[in-house]
């Protein structure tokens, strides 16, 4: 399958953390472990805003458009305007800040640190006040957004908070007896979510318990896992498309593999990336998936190739699996 580099003009020089499209264009957002955050036009191959930060940056989002907020290593978290090439620190942790997620619905700011908080921004506050501070007792290893709820993987367990009333989890659940959880990234109906392990096991679970039963499942992801004795490889990260039943699953030895979530089917392996699959974005379309080839520091004998960005057209896919599997 004929992919296309995203040519980046000047090379990333270290990991790349996290990627994302704009909310309404080709935009892409990319934050990197040489403290950079870019933001590039993939249509045109275009670098469109560069920013220099203290810390290596660990996560990014959009706030809208044309602001952007990163995650910084300093535990800083700051916030970017993209039209005028300007940054501010909007918020600090007592540690590394590693996740951060905007809330479009309730125009909140989350973000997770090593210091082992969930903090809430409303940056129509006071600058630099988080509105509420959830303590945890484990490291956060994932957060995401579902609608009106916000999905953290704590320690061995998912647990969802509403986000307009986060002073107790509405629902959590236990995942100590079956793997460690490394990932979760919610469906695009918001009825469940993706759980990604780091032994390369991917578990759909539903909000409501008679729909868990009937349609939850787990697998094993990784092209050559059997079972859980062979070939373990971490699911770094997992994307839901956002107009079909499909979502793709991309792991620490550069494979991206897109599944049926209705079926339980495997449709297609995406040619192997050459480094460590870190990050995955769908654009606001679901006509583009892009792919994050670089390594995360997770294995002592990770190749650690130059960071690179492929950009796969969603209709290449669809001509490789059957087309039913894609219909809404």
């Amino acid at each position: 399958m004929e992919k296309s580099r995203l040519d980046l003009k000047k090379p990333i020089e270290d990991s790349i953390s996290k990627i994302r499209f704009a909310p309404n264009s080709n935009n892409l957002l990319i934050s990197s472990w040489d403290s950079i955050l870019r933001l590039y036009d993939v249509d045109g191959s275009v670098m469109r805003f560069e920013a220099q930060s203290e810390g290596a940056l660990l996560d990014c989002c959009f706030q809208d458009e044309f602001t952007a907020l990163s995650a910084g290593s300093d535990g800083c978290v700051r916030r970017y305007d993209l039209c005028s090439n300007t940054q501010a620190i909007v918020g600090k942790h007592a540690d590394s800040v590693i996740y951060v997620e905007y809330s479009e619905q309730t125009g909140q700011v989350i973000t997770a640190g090593l210091d082992k908080k969930l903090l809430f921004w409303d940056f129509h506050m006071k600058k630099g006040d988080a509105r509420s501070i959830k303590a945890t007792d484990s490291e956060v290893w994932s957060i995401s957004i579902s609608g009106l709820h916000l999905l953290a993987a704590i320690g061995t367990e998912v647990v969802i908070y509403d986000l307009r009333n986060i002073e107790k989890p509405v629902q959590s659940k236990d995942f100590s007896k079956k793997y460690q959880i490394w990932r979760v990234h919610p469906f695009t109906s918001c009825q469940g979510y993706a759980v990604g392990s780091i032994d390369g096991c991917v578990e759909l679970k539903y909000y409501d318990p008679s729909e868990d039963s009937a349609m939850g499942y787990a697998f094993w992801c990784h092209p050559k896992s059997k079972d859980r004795s062979s070939h373990l490889v971490a699911v770094n990260d997992i994307k839901f498309h956002p107009f079909n039943k499909t979502f793709v699953t991309g792991d620490n030895e550069g494979h991206t593999i897109i599944w049926n979530a209705e079926s339980r089917k495997r449709l297609f392996e995406i040619g192997r990336h050459p480094n460590s699959v870190a990050s995955l974005a769908f654009n606001q379309g679901g006509q583009v998936l892009a792919v994050a080839s670089s390594h995360t520091y997770q294995e002592a004998n990770e190749i650690e190739d130059v960071s690179q960005i492929f950009i796969h057209k969603w209709e290449d896919f669809a001509l490789a699996c059957s087309s039913e599997s894609y219909r809404d």
